[in-house]
This record gives C-alpha cells, structure tokens and sequence, in this order.
C-alpha cells in the first residue's frame, strides 16, 4: 500500500514538473516570436532602452559606492549612526558586542552580502559604545540586527530566531530575511524559505513597522 502511494506521488510530481517545463518552453518561445515580429526601428528602441537601463544601474552603483556601500564596517560612536542612516535609503545596522559569539557569525554573513548588496548600506556598532542609541530602540538581545529604510527602523532581526534558531544557518537564509523587510533586492521568492522550500505552509509573516523612536515590543533577554 505504502509503496502504491509513493509510486502515486511520484508520478504527480512528474507531470508538475513536465508542466512546468511546458510553461517555460511557452513562455520563451511567446518572446522568441516577439522578437522576430520586431522591425528594425523597434529592436534599436529596445536596445536604446536597455543602454538606458544599464547606465542608470552604473550611476546608482557608483552612488552607493561614494556612501560607503559594498563594504560591510563599524561605526566609531552611536553619534556616527545617524549621519549614516540619513545618507542612505537603506541600511543594515548590527547591534554587537565582542564577548558574544553569534555576533562574529553574523559579521561573517553581513560581510558576504554588502559585496551582494550594493543598494544597502551595512554596518555594525558596538552597544557597550552606544548606550544612549541601544536604550532608545529598546536593544536587549545581542545580536540585534535594525533594518533602516529612509530614516526609519523598519525591522529588526533579534538574536537567531527568525535564522532558524542555529549557529550554523547559511548566508541565503539571512539574505532571505532581509528581503522580507525589503531592505535588500532580493531576487528570489520570498514566500518560499531557503532552507524549508519541500515543505508546505512555510509563509512569511510580515511584522509590524516600527519607527527609528522605538520597538514595537521589548524583549528582556540578552545572548551573551
């Protein structure tokens, strides 16, 4: 019986993945005939698009990198956060403390995705430096990740939790993570987790917003 169903399942999930193929074989060919209909005035439009397109991505990039994006470095002074914050759209902020483990995991990780990630800013600030700054976003949990957005905090990421709860996530988890609060371009599907895409009912929350005043909640434990 058990192997009667398995053989079942099976033979579901190829026809899925036939139609999938099927899909995309439509698709591309739906676009290879656009192509071909195109006269010569539409494709140099097209191509004139494109060369816009990619001059703007080089502009964009170049700004990102006069503001310290691309690479992933620590703040001096909590005083240093908000010129930081204000300079750029988007910025990932780590709350650390060097006696605490998870945090040089979590530079591990942050420094793969500010080479990623140009479009945000990533950096990181010692809480025993930053008393005044860690008491006004209510930081008890070390690591505390703030995701900034114009201004604002947007999000935070507290200790391992929403990482899977272990030392030993990949870098596409956290990548994930920050997609979920669109502070990174994320090109992947972000109702699908990294790590659990064979399993059903695996959907991101979305979780309050929160502004650069406060959480909208306090935890009273700290990782150390």
């Amino acid at each position: 019986m058990a192997s009667q169903s398995m053989e079942i399942m099976a033979k579901v999930l190829e026809q899925q993945v036939l139609q999938s193929a099927r899909m995309v074989e439509e698709q591309l060919d739906a676009e290879l005939g656009k192509l071909e209909r195109m006269d010569d005035d539409e494709m140099e439009m097209l191509k004139e698009r494109r060369m816009e397109a990619l001059k703007k991505s080089q502009k964009h990039k170049q700004e990102w990198l006069g503001k310290g994006h691309g690479e992933y470095k620590e703040i001096p002074s909590e005083k240093d956060f908000f010129p930081e914050v204000k300079e750029s759209n988007r910025v990932v902020c780590h709350f650390y403390r060097d006696s605490t483990f998870r945090c040089k995991i979590l530079d591990k990780h942050l420094s793969v995705l500010a080479k990623k990630h140009l479009e945000t800013k990533f950096i990181k600030l010692n809480v025993d430096k930053a008393p005044f700054l860690t008491d006004r976003l209510r930081i008890k949990v070390i690591p505390t990740l703030a995701l900034v957005k114009d201004g604002k905090t947007k999000d935070y990421i507290v200790g391992f939790t929403d990482l899977g709860n272990t030392d030993e996530f990949p870098t596409e988890v956290l990548e994930w993570r920050l997609g979920c609060s669109d502070i990174i371009n994320y090109s992947g599907n972000l109702m699908e987790h990294p790590t659990l895409t064979q399993k059903s009912g695996s959907k991101f929350i979305k979780v309050e917003k929160k502004t650069i005043r406060g959480r909208g909640h306090n935890s009273d434990s700290e990782d150390d």
